[in-house]
């Protein structure tokens, strides 16, 4: 696999979620598998980065919007 440019990289890092409480990995991780997919599939340029920091931008207003829910009780 040929080496990413260092700008998909750099984005990519952005998108993990182990860190995170449970909660906020269910919100978090669905976005860091589409941004891992798209990554995949489509080659790095300045449209791939645009996209890629777009979906960060969106998983973080998602996982603030869960800050703000109270967790549910097991």
């Amino acid at each position: 696999m040929p080496e990413r440019h260092p700008g998909t990289t750099h984005l990519l890092r952005y998108f993990e979620y182990d860190h995170l409480p449970q909660r906020l990995q269910a919100v978090s991780k669905p976005c860091a598998e589409l941004a891992q997919e798209l990554a995949d599939a489509l080659p790095d340029g300045p449209e791939l980065t645009a996209g890629l920091r777009k979906l960060l931008e969106a998983k973080d207003c998602f996982v603030r919007a869960a800050l703000d829910t109270t967790p549910k009780e097991s």
